[in-house]
């Protein structure tokens, strides 16, 4: 596995995210998104948040230093660079810097602050929840898109039990410590190679997508999310093949340049792809390549609403690649199986 196709997946899943939120939010508003987010970031709390505390090695840490110090590793192993400041054993900080990851670009001009607020009450407020300790919450001082200096907050111990509208607060006149390089917290070396630090950040992408299409669907139901989650796909494979087939070195050519893109690309997620048996030189020159794809990293340990869910969405971002290629040429997903998807790649103009 290169780290080149590690590296495209990462990037065009972290495009699809963005390119989500923006269809979801011009279409469909601001309270929907902040809906959304709270759901995919509590789903993603629940699934990460204390499986990951021994991991990085937070687990002997004061309850407050050991969140602050959780969100800027996890955080800067995906990718993104947060700073972390600690005041007390009570009181740590912690501010995400720009560009921020999760609104690159100019997306972040079309993301509602209500974002911001779904997932610090979705996450940041149920760390005390999650810990069993009911003193423990976040103080937001300053947000995304209020024009302030970005996501920037403390994690706090309080003198007493919170409720639970407590939890997350706001305090717009507190300010952070001044920053350390010294005091940030670092991954043990030893443990993460550039390799898995790849991967990890190619993860952090894919696991946004894995639980943020369920978390829509609890939304605006699975018809809903299906069809927008896959127009969104199409449209951002459409518009990152280039790219992503220029960091594999891929051809933009025929139907055997588009079926090694495929490969190369899914080679990203330690997937395998091959030609399916039958598939013989002839059938290419006639215009159809029939290849199977196993591992299928995407959609594993999905339960079986959620994988079909995903799957859905997730295959048009190969569609919209595909159809990008300068000889126009179509990709079916022809059958689903357990630990296998079958694909056909036609020239554009046959019939299936």
């Amino acid at each position: 596995m290169s780290l080149q196709a590690i590296k495209a997946q990462a990037h065009i899943h972290h495009a699809y995210l963005l390119g989500l939120q923006l269809m979801i939010s011009s279409r469909l508003g601001p309270e929907v998104m902040e809906d959304w987010m709270f759901r995919l970031f509590r789903r993603q709390h629940l699934d990460k948040f204390l499986s990951s505390f021994e991991k990085l090695g937070l687990s002997a840490e004061p309850d407050a230093v050991a969140c602050a110090k959780y969100h800027v590793l996890s955080n800067s192993i995906g990718g993104v660079p947060v700073e972390y400041m600690a005041e007390s054993d009570s009181k740590a900080w912690l501010r995400f810097r720009y560009p921020r990851w999760m609104y690159h670009g100019p997306t972040i001009c079309g993301i509602p602050v209500g974002v911001s607020r779904g997932f610090l009450k979705g996450w940041y407020a149920h760390n005390g929840v999650s810990l069993g300790n009911p003193r423990l919450g976040f103080v937001c001082v300053s947000e995304d898109m209020t024009g302030e200096f970005g996501l920037c907050g403390y994690f706090r111990e309080f003198d007493y039990a919170l409720r639970d509208e407590e939890r997350l607060q706001f305090a717009r006149d507190e300010l952070p410590p001044v920053f350390s390089e010294e005091d940030q917290p670092k991954p043990p070396a030893a443990e993460w190679s550039a390799e898995r630090l790849e991967k990890a950040n190619r993860n952090y992408a894919l696991d946004y997508i894995r639980n943020g299409l369920p978390a829509l669907a609890e939304v605006i139901g699975s018809q809903k999310t299906i069809e927008l989650g896959g127009l969104a796909a199409r449209l951002i494979g459409l518009q990152y093949y280039s790219e992503t087939g220029k960091m594999l070195g891929a051809i933009d050519n025929d139907l055997a340049s588009a079926y090694q893109y495929i490969r190369d690309m899914m080679a990203g997620l330690g997937d395998s792809v091959k030609m399916s048996v039958g598939s013989s030189q002839e059938e290419n020159q006639l215009g159809v390549v029939r290849f199977e794809q196993s591992g299928l990293r995407m959609l594993r340990d999905l339960n079986a609403e959620d994988r079909s869910l995903v799957l859905s969405c997730w295959s048009e971002l190969w569609v919209g690649a595909v159809k990008s290629h300068q000889q126009l040429m179509d990709l079916k997903l022809v059958n689903v199986e357990e630990t296998r998807l079958v694909w056909t790649l036609r020239s554009a103009g046959l019939v299936a």
